[in-house]
Formats: structure tokens, C-alpha cells, sequence
């Protein structure tokens, strides 16, 4: 009875969501309480249930997600994104555009939350395309391919740093395994899809082409790279320590320390905000204002995950996780491969990515302690499925179809189709990593 309960909460905030137009945080708050009364909490603890799952699930991540935003739009803002495609492209050359603008796009995407690294990057492809006189969605793709990678599989972007925190994973180790399973992705949905696109003529408005900054005040190439990448050198250097040494005592305190996700993110910004903030010629004043900007920009993600958040503490203390438990174990269905499928059915009904991906934790968060799985892994699988065929239903759609002034039918070609490969190699690379660890 409890799992048709949840199914129908499921329905409900799927519709309230995208029949009734409801915003996310008030959506998944309703259905929270609706679920909670309907499993059998009793009425006097569903709100204070509702509230610690809020608390419970912000108290660890809102430190990570708003200080990745400040980092993002600070290497938006100063130029040092523009410097690591200039670098990139002189590297890669005419002949590989292709291949630069899909490095820069998994370099500068790193940092930047989506929405704002597509807006920052979709003008260079124009760019480029109206340089090179060649079409702008068959090198764009490869570029958005890795933007969506990024945004789905590696940390510090919110909708992977809140399943870590969900299903109890390792940051550092999901970073490194993102990692073994962002670069097939980006490939294959990239420049080897890309290949089938070449007839597809867009007419970008250039409206979005951006004015660049000139090259002298521009950061240096290093500093840019590095300032962008401090938090992947660090996390991943401190995962891989413990990974493989493991130092005991006082050691061992300070690289655990250091490499604590909020750590990694407080040093990254200080540095940052030296190194192409204020030793650029930036005030103190202007690069405050920045990271008041990038708080605006990702407030609408912190209430999606404070919702989904009391969601979780809902279907835990309900005791609902029991018949789950139960449930799995009897259907013939490998967990890891549950988890992408159902954050897979959520991606597709709602649209939203980070909706899907917190929807599918907070199932599966309760039953994590009693299914022999990695949780690095289901932290990726979730990720995977809910990049599954982007449609009408998802901005990220819509974003692309007017910057690339598409028709309906060559955006799903191209976007939606893009978007499901790196879903399905995510999968699959999901699965091998299990063979393997």
C-alpha cells in the first residue's frame, strides 16, 4: 500500500508541477505534507517533519552550492572563461573546433552553474560559427554535451552535491568517477553525434552574440585555469589521498579537513577572489556584487532542494523504507539501474533535471543502508536519468531552441536526442564502474 501511495504523490507533483503551474518549493512542500498524512504520521509531527527535512538537508549544502555560484559567476564575470577558450581554441586549432569548444565547455561548465554557463557560452559558438562559416549546431552540440555532463554528474553543481548528501556518497570519489564517465559521455553525444547534424542550418539571432573583452584585460591563462579548477584539484586530490594512503593522526585530520566539500569551496572563492578579482583591478564593491548576483541566480535551486529535502524526511520517518526494502528485493531489477529509471520517468514527466534527480534520492535515500550498491554509483546513476530526453517540458529546451532559432523538430533531433545519449552512456559507464570497484 505504501508504494501505490507513493506512486500517487509522485502523479501529483508531477501535475502540480506541470498541469498546475506550481512553483517547485511549493509543489514538493504540499506534496510532503500530503504524503506524511496519507502514510499515517500523525498530524501534530508532519510539519515538524517537513521542517527538519528542509534544515537537515540545507545545513550541508547550502555552503558548497552558493559558494559555487559566486565562483562560476566570478570567472564569468572577470573574463577568465573567455581566457580559457582563447587558450583552448589556439590549442585545438580550425580544424578541431569541434574538440575546443567541447574542452572549454567541460572546463568552464566545471565551476558555473548551468544556466548561466549556457548563457555565457552559447554567444561563442555564434561567434565562432559566424567566423569559421560553419554550422553553428553541429559545433555546438559538442560544447552543451559537456555543459550537461557537468551539470548532471560532477560536483559542486547543486543537483550532484545534493544526491551525495541524499545517499550518504563521498564527494571526492564522485567526483573522480563522474569523471571516468563524463569523458565517453561528452564524446559520443559530442563530436561522434555532432556528425549527424551537419544539415541542420540555424539561424542564431545575433542578439546572443556576445561583445568579448578585449585580450589585455583578460587574466592569464594559469590563473584562470587554476582559479576555475581549484575545487576539482583539491577535492580530487584529497579523495585520492585517502584513497591511497590514508594517513593516520594529525595528518589524516588535516587532508579529511581540507578536503571537506565546504573547506574546498571557502579556500577556491578566497583564492579566486584574489586572483582574478581583485588582482585584476576589481574592487572589493564590484566583486560583492557579483556574489550577490550569483545568489539571485541560484536561490530558485536552494528551495527545489530544501523541498525535496522534506520530501526525504518524510518517506524516513514513515518507516515507508521497510516495504521499499522489500519491494526491491523482490523485483528483478538491478538498484543501480532502478535509480536511473526512475529518475529517468520524473526527468521526462516534469522536465526538470535537479527536480528528477532530488525526486528519485529521496526514494531511494531511505533504502540505501539495506541494498548492496555504491553510493558513489547511485549518486551518478540518479544523475544519469535525469538528463533523459530533454523535451517541451524543460527550459534547458527552449533556451536552446531560441538562441539556435530552431523549428520543434530539429531541436528534439539535436537537444533532445543529445541529452538522452549522455543519460544512456552514463548508464552504461555506471554499470562497468560497478563490474569494476
Amino acid at each position: 500500500m505504501s508504494l501505490l501511495i507513493i506512486l500517487l504523490c509522485i502523479v501529483i507533483l508531477v501535475l502540480l508541477i506541470t498541469w498546475a503551474r506550481l512553483n517547485p518549493f511549493l509543489a514538493f512542500i504540499i506534496v510532503s505534507i500530503l504524503t506524511g498524512l496519507l502514510l499515517g504520521v500523525p498530524l501534530q509531527e508532519v510539519t515538524t517533519i517537513v521542517e527538519q527535512g528542509i534544515g537537515g538537508m540545507l545545513g550541508g549544502l547550502v555552503i558548497v552550492i552558493v559558494l559555487g555560484a559566486m565562483l562560476g559567476k566570478l570567472v564569468a564575470e572577470t573574463g577568465a572563461a573567455q581566457k580559457i577558450t582563447n587558450v583552448l581554441m589556439s590549442v585545438f586549432g580550425e580544424k578541431k573546433i569541434q574538440w575546443a569548444l567541447m574542452t572549454t565547455g567541460f572546463v568552464v561548465g566545471i565551476p558555473l552553474f548551468y544556466n548561466v554557463g549556457f548563457v555565457l557560452l552559447v554567444p561563442l559558438i555564434f561567434s565562432v560559427s559566424y567566423q569559421f562559416k560553419i554550422k553553428a549546431v553541429y559545433i555546438g552540440i559538442p560544447m552543451l554535451a559537456a555543459l550537461s555532463v557537468t551539470h548532471g554528474f560532477l560536483p559542486p553543481h547543486p543537483s550532484p552535491t545534493a544526491l551525495v548528501g541524499q545517499l550518504n556518497a563521498d564527494m571526492g570519489l564522485t567526483l573522480i568517477y563522474g569523471f571516468c564517465l563524463a569523458v565517453p559521455a561528452i564524446i559520443l553525444a559530442g563530436p561522434v553525434f555532432a556528425k549527424t547534424l551537419r544539415n541542420i542550418d540555424a539561424k542564431p539571432l545575433k542578439t546572443f552574440q556576445a561583445e568579448a573583452k578585449p585580450e589585455d584585460q583578460l587574466p592569464g591563462a594559469f590563473n584562470s585555469f587554476f582559479s576555475a579548477l581549484l575545487p576539482v584539484f583539491l577535492l580530487g586530490g584529497a579523495a585520492l589521498v585517502q584513497l591511497f594512503w590514508a594517513p593516520a593522526g594529525l595528518a589524516g585530520q588535516i587532508i579529511g579537513f581540507i578536503g571537506d566539500p565546504s573547506i574546498v569551496m571557502i579556500l577556491a572563492l578566497a583564492y579566486a577572489t584574489y586572483s582574478i578579482g581583485l588582482q585584476q583591478g576589481y574592487g572589493m564593491k564590484g566583486v560583492m556584487e557579483f556574489y550577490t548576483d550569483a545568489i539571485k541566480d541560484i536561490s530558485p535551486i536552494l528551495l527545489i532542494v530544501a523541498g525535496a529535502g522534506a520530501l526525504k524526511q518524510v518517506f524516513v520517518v514513515s518507516g515507508v523504507s521497510i516495504e521499499l526494502v522489500s519491494g526491491l528485493q523482490d523485483m528483478n531489477i538491478h538498484p543501480l539501474v532502478l535509480g536511473w529509471l526512475i529518475a529517468a520517468i520524473i526527468r521526462v514527466c516534469i522536465g526538470s533535471a535537479t527536480v528528477a534527480g532530488l525526486t528519485a534520492a529521496g526514494i531511494l535515500a531511505p533504502v540505501m543502508g539495506q541494498v548492496d550498491v555504491d553510493p558513489n554509483l547511485m549518486v551518478l546513476s540518479v544523475g544519469a536519468g535525469s538528463l533523459l530526453f530533454s523535451h517541451v517540458n524543460d527550459s534547458g529546451f527552449w533556451m536552446y531552441k531560441e538562441y539556435f532559432n530552431l523549428s520543434i523538430k530539429d531541436t528534439i533531433r539535436s537537444w533532445s536526442v543529445m541529452e538522452t545519449i549522455v543519460s544512456v552512456v552514463g548508464l552504461i559507464g555506471v554499470m562497468i564502474l560497478d563490474l569494476i570497484i
